[in-house]
C-alpha cells in the first residue's frame, strides 16, 4: 500500500493516479475526503486526515510500504516521525535547497530544508524531489489570458525549463516502487529552457489564439505580485524569473521517456485558461 499525501493537488494527484494505473494500492490521506472523491479515480482509498495532527496520521498507515509527502509549509516534524514508520519517504521538496550550508539562501529553501532534516533524523529510508520552476506556476495567468490577448510581465526573455507534474509524478513513481533511489536528491526539470513570452506563446497556440507578451518593469512586476504573494515568497519568484537555467535530463535518466515539453503541457491544461 502506498500513501499519497497531497493528493488534491496537482502533483501528489498525479501520483496517486499514476501509481492507480500501475495496478497498485494506493491510499490518499486529506482533510476533505469529498473533494479529493471528485479529484481520484475510483479504487484509490480515501482517508480523512492532517499531517499537522500526527494523531490522524496512524490509522492510515495500516500496511503502508512507502509514502510520498508535499510540504506544507508549516512544522511537520512530529508528522514526519509518525510517516516514516512506513520505511520509505519520497519528499516533494525544492531546488532551492544548498546542501552543506549552515542557512539556507532564502526562504523556500529554508522550508524545505527543514522537513528534509526531520526524514533524514527519523531514520527512515528517504529520496528527495528537487524541482525547479513548475510548469502549474503558470497557471497565475489564468485570469489576465481570459480577458485579454496580452500578458504582460518582466523578464520575459528569461527561459526556464518548467517540469510538468505529471514528470515530477513519474519520477516519484519510480522511487516509491523501485530500488535504486535511496539518498538520492533528484534535481528535476523541464526538458528545455523556455523563455516566458515563448511560454504565453505557446499557451496561446492550444487556446487558438495569438496570445502576446508586453514587458513591463521589474518595479511594476514586484507591486502587482506584492498584492497576492507574501514577501518572502516574493522574492524568490522573482528572482527565479530574472534568471535563466539549463535543464538537467534528470527525469529523461530515470524515466527512461522525454522529458514533457510546455507545449504539451498548455495543451493538457488548455481548460483552465478558458
Amino acid at each position: 500500500m502506498f500513501l499519497v499525501l497531497g493528493a488534491t493537488g496537482h502533483v501528489g494527484g498525479e501520483v496517486a493516479r499514476q501509481l492507480h494505473q500501475r495496478g497498485e494500492a494506493v491510499r490518499a490521506l486529506v482533510r476533505d475526503p469529498a473533494k479529493a472523491k471528485a479529484k481520484l479515480p475510483d479504487g484509490v482509498d480515501v482517508v480523512q486526515g492532517d499531517l499537522e495532527r500526527p494523531d490522524t496520521l496512524k490509522a492510515a498507515m495500516a500496511d503502508v510500504t512507502a509514502v510520498f509527502l508535499v510540504n506544507r509549509m508549516r512544522e511537520i516534524g512530529a508528522g514526519v516521525k509518525v510517516l516514516a514508520d512506513a520505511g520509505r519517504l519520497v519528499f516533494l521538496s525544492s531546488a532551492s535547497v544548498i546542501d552543506d550550508v549552515a542557512e539556507q539562501a532564502n526562504f523556500i529553501g529554508q522550508a524545505h530544508a527543514v522537513v528534509e532534516d526531520a526524514i533524514r533524523a527519523s531514520g527512515t529510508r528517504w529520496t528527495f524531489l528537487r524541482p525547479g520552476g513548475f510548469a502549474t506556476n503558470t497557471l497565475g495567468w489564468a485570469p489576465q489570458i481570459r480577458g485579454s490577448d496580452v500578458l504582460e510581465g518582466a523578464y520575459g526573455d528569461q527561459a526556464q525549463p518548467l517540469i510538468h507534474e505529471a514528470d515530477i509524478a513519474a519520477v516519484a513513481v519510480r522511487a516509491l516502487t523501485e530500488d535504486g533511489h535511496d539518498g538520492a536528491r533528484h534535481l528535476l526539470s523541464g526538458p528545455a529552457p523556455i523563455s516566458q513570452a515563448d511560454q504565453v506563446a505557446a499557451i496561446g497556440a492550444a487556446l487558438g489564439r495569438p496570445l502576446r507578451w508586453v514587458e513591463i518593469s521589474p518595479d511594476e512586476q514586484r507591486r502587482r505580485l506584492a498584492k497576492v504573494m507574501p514577501p518572502g515568497i516574493l522574492d524568490v519568484y522573482l528572482s527565479g524569473l530574472a534568471s535563466s537555467s539549463p535543464a538537467t535530463g534528470v527525469v529523461e535518466t530515470i524515466t527512461g521517456e522525454p522529458g514533457r515539453t510546455f507545449a504539451q503541457w498548455a495543451a493538457d491544461h488548455v481548460a483552465d485558461f478558458r
